[in-house]
């Protein structure tokens, strides 16, 4: 996986991603996905499709959650509906 690109890891039950310019990894849990795209039970497939088509809102969301938070370069993080949302 390289940066940027969006993976599932089922163990987690997440979506996960490296932000632009981190080391560290995103993971954004399935559910989620059930307030960003207005759905039950959103599948995997969903969940990547959609982060898929609004990338730059998820590399926002995570940049300004970064910066907010003052993680370091190799912290991992967790982003909720509410950040991405505000980033759509």
């Amino acid at each position: 996986m390289t940066a940027a690109d969006f993976g599932w890891r089922a163990e987690i039950d997440a979506l996960v991603f490296r932000p632009a310019g981190h080391g560290g990894w995103c993971a954004v849990h399935r559910l989620a996905f059930r307030a960003l795209l207005g759905v039950r039970e959103p599948t995997a497939a969903d969940c990547l499709t959609y982060a898929a088509a609004h990338r730059a809102a998820f590399e926002a969301a995570a940049a300004g959650k970064i910066a907010r938070r003052g993680y370091d370069a190799a912290a991992s993080l967790h982003l909720t509906s509410r950040d991405v949302a505000r980033a759509l």
